[in-house]
């Protein structure tokens, strides 16, 4: 999977890809490298970022997995907690969407993925919800029994 941040401030790679042509020649390749999925995030969630209104996450993501649709041949995943930013995102060409929230961050999420129809990945995260970037971990790092408190 090529992980294609369009964020100002991801910690891995904030601020790289601005440019539409830019970003669309970089997920180009990753695929010629062999990326086999491009994800697409709008919003960083490093410990201590922003949160980013759903307006402008789907500002800086629609435009993208638009043009990725056309000029790609891998699929696209969206990576939001935002049901109506995957919804859209799904309707401009994203075949996956991949929520950090594990459809928790939403109360519309699960219905979107379930209508959309699109391939879901949920990761396990045990913030509060809508606490999605707590810069003080604390004990949501600390598992007494990894596989038992994960399922």
């Amino acid at each position: 999977m090529g992980i294609l941040n369009v964020t100002p401030d991801s910690f891995s790679d904030g601020g790289k890809h601005q440019e539409l042509e830019q970003i669309v020649e970089c997920a180009r390749q990753m695929v010629r490298d062999g990326a086999d999925i491009i994800d697409v995030g709008g919003e960083s969630t490093r410990p201590g970022a922003a949160i980013v209104s759903k307006e402008e996450e789907l500002q800086r993501v629609i435009p993208v997995i638009e043009a990725l649709a056309r000029e790609i041949s891998v699929p696209i995943s969206i990576d939001t907690y935002k049901a109506e930013v995957a919804k859209a995102a799904v309707k401009a060409g994203a075949s996956i969407i991949n929520d950090i929230g594990g459809g928790r961050f939403d109360p519309d999420m699960p219905r979107v993925m379930a209508e959309s129809k699109a391939y879901v990945i949920l990761m396990h995260n045990r913030q509060p919800d809508g606490e999605t970037m707590t810069v003080n971990q604390g004990n949501l790092t600390k598992y007494d029994n990894i596989v038992e408190d994960v399922l």
